[in-house]
């Protein structure tokens, strides 16, 4: 069987995950609209979760049906598009409540496909 190279994806994924999980740990809302570097930094490791998941095949997508997984893939294009029409609201929303069942499917997916 040929390796699964999509599994840089899923650290990438799982290391930006927790790295907003850092950044925003004890922050509000307004924390987040309030701090540019942090703003940036969340919208940037998005970005980075929504172009690692492009590399995921369906089958292994498939696996974790309850993820919205167009929409991760999107959500980086309009990230780097719509910017300007972004909501705060909109993004703390998805780091509070869509990131963690994203890293509780990513790190099931990591167990799955890890190599013995």
């Amino acid at each position: 069987m040929m390796a699964r190279e999509f599994r840089h994806a899923l650290g990438d994924m799982l290391a930006a995950i927790e790295g907003i999980e850092t950044a925003v740990a004890g922050k509000t809302l307004a924390d987040y609209e309030n701090d540019w570097l942090l703003k940036h930094a969340v919208q940037r490791a998005i970005e980075i979760i929504s172009e690692a998941s492009r590399a995921l095949p369906e089958d292994v997508r498939d696996l974790r049906p309850e993820i919205p997984w167009p929409q991760v893939r999107t959500i980086g294009n309009v990230l780097r598009h719509e910017y300007h029409g972004l909501s705060d609201r909109i993004i703390w929303g998805v780091v509070v409540d869509e990131l963690p069942a994203l890293k509780m499917a990513v790190a099931s997916l990591i167990a799955t496909f890890k190599t013995p």
